[in-house]
């Protein structure tokens, strides 16, 4: 999800998504063995839900709570999130979805924070994806904006192997949540299109410290997968 604008205008472009798009392949299981490339869109600011998640999480906890020293997230309250990760009774596949929940809100902490080498993100991204991270947000940094809006987060397909490797893939709702510049308050706003939903195919690993760190990621805009 590299953000490489042409004009302050377009700050997404050319690429639109949330995470780092890293062209590598992935080593991914039979449900996310797609052949997928860097998107381009006229819709690139729009990021976001339907829905804003209540104040208790949804979604699986267990490693986020028990792994020790982990980095504090604090967003503030314009941004909301929806993750329909429901529990799946595994507790490594639970600790997988709980981990990468984090590395989401932690890369909008970035964001937020105008740091593209803030901890909370290098804590659950490693090599490539931290590479490519770190240039996303900076691309934000750069043109002093930052995010505002809820995102809803949906279709977790997870696979953990016995190597200490893991495989997620999941959808995202774009459509109502946008590019806040940071020096005018303005709130640049998109229509909602085909490319407002995002399908992620991500590959972890299971560090020393127990946590399921990112290696690689891959997005495609417009999934009819993902759209409702």
């Amino acid at each position: 999800m590299l953000a490489h604008p042409e004009a302050v205008a377009d700050l997404r472009q050319p690429t639109v998504n949330r995470r780092p798009t890293i062209l590598t392949a992935l080593t991914l299981t039979a449900t996310a063995a797609l052949t997928l490339s860097a998107c381009g869109s006229d819709d690139g600011e729009a990021r976001g839900t339907e829905v804003e998640r209540d104040s208790k999480p949804a979604s699986p906890s267990a490693s986020a709570d028990t792994s020790p020293n982990r980095p504090e997230i604090e967003l503030p309250s314009d941004i909301s999130y929806t993750f329909d990760w429901p529990k799946t009774g595994d507790k490594e596949k639970d600790a997988v979805l709980a981990d990468s929940e984090q590395s989401i809100k932690a890369v909008d902490q970035a964001i937020v924070k105008q740091n593209a080498l803030d901890k909370a993100y290098l804590y659950y991204y490693e090599g490539e994806a931290a590479a490519e991270t770190q240039k996303f947000v900076q691309d934000y940094v750069d043109h002093r904006a930052a995010i505002t809006g809820s995102y809803r987060f949906s279709a977790p397909e997870v696979n953990v192997n016995q190597d200490g490797t893991a495989s997620l893939s999941y959808c995202e709702d774009q459509g109502k949540a946008f590019v806040k510049y940071l020096e005018t308050n303005e709130i640049k706003k998109t229509e909602v299109t085909a490319k407002s939903y995002v399908i992620y195919h991500t590959s972890l690993k299971k560090n020393d410290k127990g946590v399921w760190v990112i290696q690689k990621i891959v997005s495609q805009s417009g999934s009819a997968k993902c759209r409702p």
